[in-house]
């Protein structure tokens, strides 16, 4: 019921899933600034290349890269569509990570309770 590396991926996809909301509400809040470029959070694909691999998945760091969309005139390339959509996207995940792994800690409470 309480697997290290489960937990562990959990956590991670968390932490990126968090990064990724406060980068999205920096990218919104720069829409209008000149040369801006949007960050990206990145973590999905090595998260799941250190599953794949038998690695911890709490070795696995987000890491946020600009985004090299074309740019309006002013040199800044936020769309505001893509910006709104992500944050949806984000927040529903993170909902459902949180959802996980109160499900697991319940869980654990039950067995430890003898509510079993």
């Amino acid at each position: 019921m309480f697997d290290g590396t489960v937990v562990q991926m959990l956590h991670v996809a968390l932490d990126g899933l968090a990064m990724r909301q406060r980068v999205v509400a920096d990218n919104i809040a720069n829409i209008e600034t000149p040369g801006f470029l949007a960050g990206r959070v990145q973590f999905e694909r090595e998260l799941r290349a250190a599953i794949d691999k038998g690695d911890s998945p709490a070795q696995v760091r987000p890491g946020v890269a600009r985004s090299l969309e074309p740019t309006r005139i002013n040199g800044n390339n936020v769309n505001l569509d893509q910006q709104v959509l992500t944050h949806m996207d984000t927040t529903l995940r993170y909902q459902m990570l949180l959802r996980i792994l109160d499900g697991k800690y319940n869980g654990i409470r039950r067995v430890i309770g003898g509510q079993g």
